[in-house]
Order: C-alpha cells, then structure tokens, then sequence
C-alpha cells in the first residue's frame, strides 16, 4: 500500500455543489484546526471561466454560507492554498496547462473526481498523457459509480487502466461518519454483543434512510436513477455490509473490506414480492405543501422514489433473520437508521405475576442525530400487590459529544485525510461496488419483466401502504 502523504490536492468539480456544500468547507475545518499539513496545496479545475482569486472569492462565498463561523480558523490562510485551472474535461488538450498549474509535488498528489461519470474515462486518458498518474498519485471517486453492473465495469476499467487498486479510493460518505465507525466498534471492541450478534439470538434488522426533500436541484440525475440506484445500491448496502460483517482479523482496508465483500455476495436474489416501490404525490411535510413528483419533474415518471426490500443473506451466521430496508424521499421526518430487533426471552418467569416482557431493540441513529439506543426490561415503581410490572426502558447514548466530537463533523473530513494520508478502509473496492451492482441489478430485472410501477403515496407518509404490509406480514412492525 502506497503509505506516502499528499502534499498537493487536486479537486474536479471544484465549483460543483458538493464541493461548496461538502469538500471546501471540510478542507477549510480541517484546516483551521491544523490536521493539513501547512505546505499542502489545493487546486481545484472545473469548466467555470475563473482565475485563481475568482475562485477564492467563490469558496470563500461557500465557506461563510456552510461553514460555521467557530469553524473555520484563519479564512485568509486557508483561501491563500487555493488556485484554480480552467478545464474542459472533454477536451484532452487541456490537461498539460492543468499539469503544469499542478506541478511536481515533492511526496504526493491527491486527485478526487467529483464530476459526472460520463467524465471519468476522458479524465482518466488527460490525467496519464500528462504525467498526473504516476506512482506518486491517488485518485478519488465521487459516486455514482455506473447506473448497472456492466457500466460499473466500464468505469472501473477505465480507471485501472492509470490506477492500480491500491490507488483507487472510491467515496462513500456514509462510511465517514462517526456512528457508522462507532457501529464497529460497538461491535468488536465490546463482549456484551458479539456472542449475541447472530440468528439465535436476533430476530430481525431493519435500516431506514427517510428525505424530506424532493428532487431539489437533481431533477435529471435523480429520475434516470430513482431510489434503488441512489441510495439501496451503496449507502444501504454499506451499511447491511457492517451490521452482517464477520469479524475481521484487524482493522484494517484489506480485512474489512474481505468481510464485507462475502456479506454482499451471500445476499440471496430477491423475489418481486419482497420489493415494494413508490412515487410521492402531493402532500404535505411540517405542515407546507409540496408538490408530487410528476409536478417537480414537469412530466408523468415510472422512476421509483421510495424502495423497500425485505433482504436475505444466505450464511451461518444470518440465516432465517430478514434484513427489511426502506428509503425514501418526501418521507415524514429526515432520518438515517439501523434497528437491531433481538428475541424474546425463551421463558419469562414473571408471567405468572401477570407481567409481559418486550424484545430488546437497538437503535443505532446516524442522522440527524448520532447516537445510540439500547432499550432494556425493568421493574416498575411499586409494592407490587396487583402484579409485577415489568417496563421497556431506554438506555441511550446521545450526549452531544458523545459521537460527533465537540464538533459536529463533515463526512467528508475524515474521508479527505485518509486520501491524503492513504488509508483505504473506509473506501469501497471495486469488488464490492460490483457485487452490490449484481445484486440490484437482478432487482431492476425482476421489476421490468413484470413491469412493476411504483404505487404512489401522499408526501409526508412513510411511502406505499404495502410497505408496512411488507414487514407485517411476518409480524414486524418498521420503526417509527
């Protein structure tokens, strides 16, 4: 593994959303706290006609409009490591000044591709006949990473064919945030729940990740991907990866990622039954209306805006426990979830006092708020002369600190210092994306051969009625 540390950065799609939302002020955080190295330079290339005090003024523009001000330190040192090259990705002539703007770093070059797909490859080709692709270079890749398994592949060939896998740091930015890592740690570094982390002892998972937005400014992207596309086929599958996982060895990128990889590919094929999909209408979220789908996009859609998806991972340690999965936009409430749903006690020895226990249930929340639930029985207050009570009650983590830091971090923040720094774990290697991309496109198949539609539901419901039966059926109730 390539272990040296970037001295230069190299941003595409420097003047994009994600990067005034996400990427600049996540490298001004870290920044203003001083975990960049003070020599490192940043040089962001985009098709927008700017110089590099243009683009200062546009980040600095983005730092002041989602950046707290606590936050950003000393704003005129961050914007002086700042310069910018006007590129035209298309067009391959253009990558020698981009060359010659980035220089000779003297450790490393970090590249991170936040830039449509389609641009990947005719990137890829400028970046190596420019000298921008060597040993001494990593590249990151924004997702999506394809819209199927067959253009995955494409993607992925075109960058291997610069990059060697070592090099190659694909992003999911749900694996930066800190419950998704605390989700390891609770699991391996803690007794209590490993020996119970199986299907005796679990009755089933569920992971919700709920929107109350609608298509905002993604409205071409969003109806060629729908929701299986944009959420189910990385950050869901990412995380089921890290709920199912089997220990690793170590923590490490090639272990975890090893035990990742065998979960998704344990994922049993799924049956049209077990999907439910839905298209949002007309509605309401906190109390203001908001149009339906058909009316954002101006036009009548089959794209699915919510998904849910009773999955099945056909090994030891999981068999006979189903995975239900939803997710959806125009959703009552934003929110980001795993629930773990332990069994019954096999015998209750306070049922003859008339008290009724209640599975233990873990809540691991991941936004809008981080922390973590542990619900447990209790004896009720009293002399007990009319019964023994018995009562669910929360033990929950959720002090602000307790997660997030005394700052609330960006994703983004920590997946920037292990590019810089070249440490892959909390990236995705490619025969993970493959195997997700297996895995949903087998879904789209089965819909399109019995031409599935999405039912449509109210804006501000928790998405189709035949969701909920979904889960019911077998007794389950989603968690709300």
């Amino acid at each position: 593994m390539n272990k040296f540390k970037s001295d230069k950065l190299l941003l595409f799609g420097a003047t994009g959303d994600l990067s005034r939302r996400m990427l600049l002020p996540s490298l001004c955080a870290l920044d203003a706290e001083g975990l960049l190295d003070p020599q490192i330079e940043i040089i962001g290339t985009a098709r927008s006609d700017l110089d590099d005090q243009g683009f200062r003024n546009f980040a600095r523009e983005a730092l002041e409009q989602f950046l707290a001000p606590e936050r950003r330190g000393s704003l005129a040192t961050f914007l002086n490591r700042l310069s910018y090259q006007q590129l035209d990705a298309t067009d391959i002539d253009g990558f020698a000044a981009l060359a010659e703007k980035v220089g000779e770093p003297k450790a490393g070059l970090s590249i991170f591709l936040s830039t449509a797909p389609s641009l990947f490859e005719p990137t890829i080709r400028g970046l190596e006949q420019n000298g921008l692709a060597g040993d001494h270079v990593r590249i990151g890749l924004e997702k999506p990473l394809g819209v199927d398994l067959e253009s995955s592949k494409v993607i992925n060939d075109a960058v291997a064919s610069a990059f060697p896998e070592e090099r190659i740091y694909r992003i999911d930015h749900y694996l930066g945030k800190e419950t998704v890592q605390n989700l390891l740690a609770l699991r391996f570094a803690n007794l209590m729940f490993e020996p119970l982390w199986n299907a005796a002892h679990i009755n089933h998972v569920q992971i919700t990740v709920a929107e109350t937005v609608g298509l905002e400014s993604r409205v071409g992207y969003y109806d060629d991907s729908g929701a299986l596309r944009d959420m189910v086929q990385n950050h869901m599958l990412q995380l089921l990866a890290l709920v199912a996982m089997e220990p690793p060895v170590s923590y490490d990128a090639t272990n975890v990622r090893d035990e990742k990889v065998k979960v998704l590919r344990s994922l049993r094929k799924i049956k049209v039954d077990e999907t439910v999909t839905g298209q949002y209408r007309a509605g309401a979220i906190s109390g203001a209306a908001v149009p339906g789908y058909d009316e954002e996009l101006g036009k009548p859609s089959k794209t699915e805006t919510f998904v849910a998806i009773k999955a099945h991972i056909d090994n030891w340690r999981w068999q006979g426990v189903p995975f239900y999965l939803r997710t959806g936009k125009r959703l009552p409430k934003r929110t980001t979830e795993i629930v773990v749903q332990f069994r019954d006690v096999p015998h209750s020895i306070f049922s003859g006092r008339g008290a009724k226990t209640v599975p233990n249930r873990l809540v691991i929340s991941l936004q809008p708020d981080e922390n973590i639930t542990l619900s447990l029985m209790a004896k009720m207050p009293g002399l007990d002369r009319e019964g023994f009570g018995l009562r669910s009650i929360p033990l929950a983590i959720s002090m602000p600190d307790a997660f997030a830091g005394p700052q609330r971090r960006i994703a983004y923040e920590r997946l920037w210092l292990d590019l810089i720094e070249g440490d892959q774990t909390l990236f995705v290697r490619r025969d993970e994306v493959e195997a997700q991309w297996e895995w949903i496109d087998a879904i789209r198949t089965a819909w399109e051969e019995q031409a599935t539609e999405p039912k449509t539901y109210t804006a501000g419901s928790w998405g189709p009625s035949s969701a909920i039966a979904l889960a019911e059926r077998d007794g389950v109730t989603w968690h709300e």
